[in-house]
């Protein structure tokens, strides 16, 4: 059994003390100074964040708007050079296998980006959706790391360290800039409903552009945070982690995102007449948020009980809310027990404790 991988930020972790697990075949920081902390420190200042294990899988060539196009639920061929789209790579039966971020660097050239455990099923489905077209296919993973800073101080941290204007830097963008005197491809993006951006960068330039961050950071309460914490960031902010609420088994409709499944494209795509029939009739169930004012959490794999006790779902993400000061949870139900309001009961390990439906996302940040 081989070694996980270690980024490039390794020894800067392990200098600040980290906390290390084994994710998707590498080492990663799961806390820092505690969990609570660094998730306060991203809610009110600004966290720095290692996200090297993500996967990035370039396509171009002149046709590589059109491979995307059928390729990925997306419209491709829309995203002007400089900005980007949340998507999703679908199977046949319109089950999702990666949901994505996808950059169009250039006219014919777009960088798809992947969650870390299934860096290899996107690229490889992708190479060979791809390959009927004029477009080229390469997993670009070894060619980046991948640092965060997110939170409300995010563009103060940032803003002294590059030439680019930020308030220019639309959300959901990608440009080629320079970072600390690094290039990179800054992006405006982010998993965990704070304002923030994305730097690419290579391999060789990750802990000089880190060290800049953390110095420039230094005066705004700047912290790092690692996976534990960004678990909860996501979940308060309502978005989905592969694995959980997303799967091959299910379709985006299900998880409430049928908005990103453009049907109305002209071409064909990769599962489009399953997901056309899905769209025509509601899924039998949904994903909802959960709240709870008793002290235990829902936590994923627990049942989801109706008033009188019958089974009608799955908690699939669950946790205390360092924000909102009650545990939160999301989960798939029947459609028929989804309307924000309805009191439900989880069974926590064998004690039926009251939920209630809430409308999604449990936190929303101030504009």
């Amino acid at each position: 059994m081989s070694s996980p991988r270690q980024t490039p930020l390794h020894e800067v972790h392990a200098s600040l003390g980290a906390t290390f697990t084994e994710f998707a075949g590498w080492q990663m920081p799961l806390r820092y100074s505690g969990d609570t902390a660094e998730h306060n420190a991203v809610r009110t200042s600004a966290g720095l964040f290692d996200l090297t294990h993500m996967g990035e899988i370039l396509i171009s060539g002149p046709q590589a708007a059109a491979a995307l196009d059928h390729a990925l639920v997306a419209n491709a061929s829309a995203i002007t050079p400089g900005r980007a789209r949340y998507t999703m790579l679908c199977n046949e039966a319109g089950g999702v296998l990666d949901d994505l971020i996808v950059y169009r660097l250039a006219e014919q050239e777009f960088l798809v980006v992947a969650n870390a455990a299934n860096v290899r099923v996107v690229s490889d489905e992708l190479a060979e959706r791809v390959s009927r077209f004029d477009a080229r296919h390469a997993n670009v993973s070894d060619d980046y790391a991948l640092i965060a800073v997110q939170g409300p101080k995010a563009v103060a941290i940032l803003a002294p360290l590059t030439d680019t204007d930020l308030s220019t830097v639309k959300y959901y963008a990608g440009y080629r800039t320079t970072v600390a005197g690094k290039d990179v491809l800054l992006a405006r993006t982010g998993y965990t409903g704070e304002d923030g951006f994305e730097l690419f960068t290579a391999p060789g330039d990750a802990v000089a552009v880190w060290q800049a961050l953390a110095e420039s950071g230094a005066e705004h309460d700047l912290k790092p945070a690692g996976l534990s914490c960004r678990d909860t960031l996501r979940l308060e902010a309502g978005m989905p982690l592969y694995g959980n609420e997303l799967s091959a088994e299910l379709t985006p409709y299900h998880a409430n995102l049928g908005r990103v499944v453009k049907l109305d494209k002209e071409v064909d795509f990769v599962g489009k007449s399953a997901l056309a029939a899905v769209a025509e009739k509601p899924t039998e169930r949904t994903l909802v948020g959960l709240t709870t004012d008793q002290r235990r959490a829902p936590r994923h794999g627990y049942r989801v009980l109706d008033a009188e006790g019958a089974e009608i779902g799955e908690v699939t993400s669950g946790a205390p809310s360092p924000t909102l000061g009650h545990p939160i949870g999301l989960a798939y139900v029947d459609r028929e027990h989804s309307e924000p309001g309805t009191a439900l009961q989880v069974d926590i390990r064998g004690r039926n404790v009251a939920v209630q439906v809430v409308e999604l996302p449990f936190y929303r940040r101030n504009a």
